[in-house]
């Protein structure tokens, strides 16, 4: 039986849970994932359907996502906006009606944050943000779990933002308001992350800093994102210019504490927003982090459909 309206939760955004839903999750995270490791064979989601909605082309999510279904027990759906009237002869709130009808949870990865908010409006089933232009929430709860993972409760923790004003920045404010850490944040003169955009209403959650090298003192984690999303990439040349000294290198890594960890949402450019020997390095996380997603939002579907267990 799919949720009544009174018991749907959409995630379209970091700030969509609680500190104490977010402590769950990560607590079944651990557990989900230990289950994984284990083979041992777990099916809360059997003859539940996802649908994948993508306008933006990806590699993560989709493995993640479908991977993750499928070891819940459940099937998938997906779709481009080749195979779809998304967005194009047919308006997205009557897509969301019919498409609703058909599944138990629907995943979107596309350009403005509005579109996937009118869906999940005229959705009968819950909605997961696979990313926007604004915001991209999975990937910030794989970046907390694994932190967690590392180093214990990012409660009062220092992380160093170096780069693009972006979804990633936008979401990482967002995660600092409700878990209750701190976000430096440095970018190029023109690139800043907006609060208003973020949508975080405590300032006092971050602090910017000119000198990326200013940003990463002290921090228990520095990350980074590639310089040009997708979608900006006419904005390349000019980006490539304006981002040169927001390379997150040795000596920025030396500046934050001893045992810091670096991560990146990946895929990264080695030599650009980050040097091959910080990415591929003693403190570099990223491929738990990269693997972290699957665990995370299999979790994140088992609550939005089955809501807490035990």
């Amino acid at each position: 039986m799919k949720p009544g309206p009174s018991l749907m939760k959409h995630y379209l955004q970091f700030k969509d849970f609680r500190a104490e839903e977010y402590a769950y999750l990560f607590e079944r995270a651990r557990i989900i994932k230990q289950r994984f490791k284990n083979y041992e064979k777990y099916h809360p989601l059997a003859d539940r359907t996802l649908a994948m909605i993508f306008e933006k082309a990806s590699t993560r999510t989709r493995v993640s996502f479908e991977a993750g279904m499928y070891q819940m027990g459940g099937s998938v759906v997906h779709l481009t906006t080749g195979d779809s009237q998304l967005g194009r002869a047919e308006p997205i709130e009557d897509t969301a009606r019919v498409i609703s009808r058909m599944v138990d949870l629907v995943m979107i990865r596309t350009y403005e944050q509005a579109k996937l908010e009118r869906f999940a409006a005229h959705s009968r089933v819950p909605v997961i943000n696979g990313l926007t232009n604004e915001f991209h929430p999975c990937q910030i709860l794989a970046d907390v779990f694994t932190f967690i993972e590392h180093r214990g409760d990012i409660r009062g923790k220092v992380v160093a933002w170096v780069g693009d004003g972006n979804n990633m920045a936008n979401t990482w404010l967002q995660a600092a308001e409700i878990l209750g850490f701190t976000v430096h944040v440095s970018t190029p003169s023109g690139y800043e992350v907006d609060p208003q955009v973020a949508g975080i209403r405590d300032t006092s959650c971050f602090r910017v800093f000119k000198d990326p090298m200013d940003a990463c003192r002290g921090a228990h984690l520095v990350t980074t994102d590639v310089w040009t999303s997708m979608g900006f990439e006419a904005e390349s040349e000019a980006r490539r210019k304006a981002f040169a000294d927001w390379c997150v290198d040795a000596e920025m890594m030396a500046v934050a504490r001893p045992d810091a960890l670096f991560m990146h949402c990946l895929p990264a450019h080695r030599g650009e927003e980050v040097a091959a020997d910080v990415i591929d390095g003693p403190q570099s996380v990223v491929w738990d982090e990269a693997e972290n997603r699957m665990h995370v939002q299999k979790v994140l579907m088992e609550y939005l459909l089955l809501g807490r267990i035990g």
